[in-house]
């Protein structure tokens, strides 16, 4: 791998909420600018306008294309040059299209590899709705985008605990019928690749939990867990994934028995992060697997409530951008060793009417290695 900083594309995300403030606070030590380079798509205007608001430090260069990145400082991107009303803490349809222009932005960047990673500021999935954006948030989004045909899968993760959902934003009304068997095997099969390639688990222990309280109670609670989870779980075996369960999720987790799983599949979200940002906190980051750019974001939203006091935690935002690089390392890594893989010594042949023969490489004399001369 070369040896160079890591170009990380921050969004800014709606801008009446907390965006600016968590990626102002994040870059206020030095040491992260040692780590990589950022370039923020988003608004010098906006930006100047929290940091006056919000009394912070913070400087940044302006540039106009991500080329013009430099190293050892926070590059600040226009996005776009129209005025955009800040309402602290209020919801607008102007905010959200503001950090659609951003994301939209930093798509047609990565397209043409001006960066490594992405960590998305946090949106609000109701005004940023308009004619280019009909989804129910960043995963759905970068999936259509960006997935090239592959399915993205939503993990909210820390160092100990990373939990993953077969569904993702639905309403509760409609769980029961997306719980599929094939959905459970295509999670499941992203979850262990991804906890293989971009975690580098080497065999990853995967807990699978039941959709019904008590895990149906053998089919009295329901009968999801018969007739669809623990067929999948015994299909996934089958292909060489350690799946286990169905766990009911309210003892699994208050028994602390996720410890003992490299990853914990849900079947809806919250009943997998509810308990994940009670048990994590403040450390939590939303990483969206299985597509081919590696994008992460802090696991809270725009936080209305609290924008503009000067108070909102830059943690999970800080992690966020350390486990987008710590994925773009383990990824060129895992990849590396089967990017030129060794020829085929032996090849089959087929001549019409002929039995299969092989074709065996002639002996060549200049290939053998000559014998050392003996000293005198």
């Amino acid at each position: 791998m070369e040896n160079r900083k890591i170009r990380v594309a921050i969004t800014h995300g709606d801008t009446n909420g907390v965006g600016y403030e968590v990626i102002f606070k994040t870059f206020a030590a030095p040491e992260m600018l040692e780590l990589c380079t950022p370039i923020i798509y988003g608004s010098p205007k906006v930006a100047a306008y929290h940091r006056k608001m919000l009394n912070l430090e913070a400087t940044f260069s302006i540039i106009n294309k991500a080329e013009d990145a430099r190293d050892d400082r926070v590059n600040l991107l226009t996005t776009f040059d129209e005025e955009v009303k800040v309402e602290i803490g209020t919801p607008s349809k102007e905010a959200g299209m503001a950090a659609l222009k951003a994301l939209e932005r930093a798509m047609a960047d990565y397209r043409k590899g001006l960066f490594d990673v992405l960590v998305t500021g946090p949106i609000n999935k109701d005004n940023i709705q308009c004619d280019t954006f009909r989804f129910c948030g960043h995963t759905e989004y970068l999936e259509d985008r960006v997935g090239d045909g592959q399915k993205a899968l939503m993990i909210l993760m820390n160092d100990y605990l990373r939990v993953a959902l077969v569904t993702t934003h639905l309403p509760i009304r409609n769980v029961a019928q997306a719980i599929t068997k094939e959905a459970i095997i295509e999670k499941a099969t992203i979850f262990d690749r991804t906890l293989r390639r971009d975690l580098r688990i080497s065999k990853p222990r995967i807990a699978v939990l039941a959709l019904n309280p008590h895990a149906g109670d053998n089919g009295v609670l329901g009968t999801e867990e018969i007739d669809v989870i623990t067929p999948a779980i015994n299909e996934l075996a089958q292909k060489g994934i350690n799946a286990y369960g169905p766990y009911p999720a309210d003892g699994f987790f208050g028994s602390g028995t996720y410890t003992a799983f490299d990853g914990v599949l849900a079947m809806y979200h919250d009943q997998g992060l509810a308990p994940f940002k009670t048990i994590v906190a403040d450390e939590g980051v939303n990483f969206t697997a299985g597509l081919p750019i590696v994008r992460t974001s802090p696991d809270h939203g725009t936080a209305y409530d609290i924008a503009g006091k000067g108070v909102a935690d830059e943690t999970s935002f800080r992690h966020a951008i350390f486990t987008a690089i710590d994925i773009y390392r383990n990824r060129v890594n895992y990849d590396e060793p089967l990017a030129n893989p060794l020829k085929k010594l032996y090849h089959e042949k087929r001549d019409e009417g002929e039995k299969v023969r092989f074709a065996v490489p002639k002996f060549n004399p200049a290939n053998t290695p000559k014998k050392a001369e003996k000293a005198e």
